[in-house]
């Protein structure tokens, strides 16, 4: 027997999925006599109901309780577990179910979304570090209310079909340019993928404007900013430095991770860090020890985490108010890389 879903529901009905799933999720904006056809139509069809959800109730249901987090590789860093550890406090406080959903790096052209998402159980959905365009586009298809932590810049904001929370990059990056420029340098090169994460596109332009706004060139020849694979970080800066028609006197990193990588490579070359070359990062990260000595951006992780817990809660609440972009305040930390104490 083909299994029976919402669209199948939708169809022999001649009204949307939206309009489905709203009813099985408890959804406001469906009139008692639709939706009483609609749940008519699903046990004729011997439609399996989610957990929560009593067809003979003809009234909308209780308040949404189930919210997925969505996320792609967060064992990787301490960084996104700390962000989903502050969702899943806040959310205990009004009483919500915290489902984890596990999502691939990359996806297929026939790779569909967990069942989980779909099936009128979740009512919400918190999407972190997921960057691959087709499984972003997935999920802007869904009708669930969302929140996205970051975006790649092949799906822009109005794309979405949901909330956007970014911390504050431009600002950041042009305070650290600055500073730099102030201290001298006069040649500079940005090391990271600039179309991987909108943030990252929009550290670029902090770093870009900075020059330009001094009269300084931006030297392509001195910046890696396509693609770099997961795996190859180290090996492909390595050859970009090898590459390099001379050292700059400062690199702006898209992030830590990037810039530790840089200075291990430069320190191995014997090129002196801050006195030849001043170098930056993002993102404040503990893991590595080289980080300790680096000028980088404060990223209020904790602030984050109760950011996506409320925000996902509100667009349940009020799904037709028009989507928002919200970024969250970081800092500037100087230390040595930059010659700062």
């Amino acid at each position: 027997m083909k299994k029976i879903t919402l669209q199948k529901i939708a169809n022999s009905l001649g009204v949307s999925r939206t309009t489905v799933w709203k009813v099985f999720s408890g959804q406001e904006g469906v009139s008692e006599e639709l939706r009483n056809r609609i749940i008519t139509k699903a046990q004729e069809m011997n439609y399996i109901f989610p957990e929560n959800f009593n067809p003979s109730q003809n009234s909308v249901s209780e308040p949404p309780t189930n919210i997925a987090v969505a996320v792609c590789r967060p064992e990787t860093s301490i960084f996104w577990m700390t962000i989903i550890h502050q969702i899943a406090k806040e959310l205990s406080h009004h009483n919500v179910n915290l489902v984890y959903t596990y999502l691939p790096s990359a996806v297929s052209g026939s790779y569909t979304l967990p069942a989980s998402l779909n099936n009128g159980s979740t009512h919400g959905i918190i999407i972190i570090n997921v960057y691959d365009e087709q499984l972003l586009r997935l999920l802007a298809a869904s009708p669930v209310p969302k929140v996205f932590l970051d975006t790649s810049t092949a799906v822009p904001p109005s794309e979405l079909n949901g909330d956007l929370i970014l911390t504050e990059n431009r600002t950041s990056i042009s305070g650290i340019t600055e500073h730099l420029i102030q201290k001298g340098r006069k040649s500079f090169g940005f090391i990271g993928d600039i179309n991987y994460a909108l943030s990252n596109h929009e550290r670029y332009e902090g770093f870009r404007r900075t020059l330009l706004r001094h009269g300084l060139p931006v030297n392509p020849e001195l910046s890696l900013t396509g693609s770099i694979g997961t795996d190859t970080y180290k090996e492909e800066i390595g050859a970009f430095l090898d590459t390099l028609p001379f050292i700059p006197d400062a690199f702006v990193c898209a992030n830590d991770y990037v810039a530790c990588i840089l200075m291990q490579l430069l320190l191995n070359r014997r090129i002196r860090i801050p006195e030849e070359v001043a170098l930056s990062g993002f993102d404040a990260i503990t893991e590595n020890p080289l980080a300790e000595s680096l000028t980088t951006v404060q990223v209020f992780n904790q602030n984050i985490g109760f950011r996506l817990a409320l925000q996902i809660l509100y667009r349940i609440k009020y799904p037709s108010v028009p989507y928002e972009i919200i970024y969250i305040t970081s800092k500037v930390i100087f230390r040595r890389s930059t010659g700062d104490s």
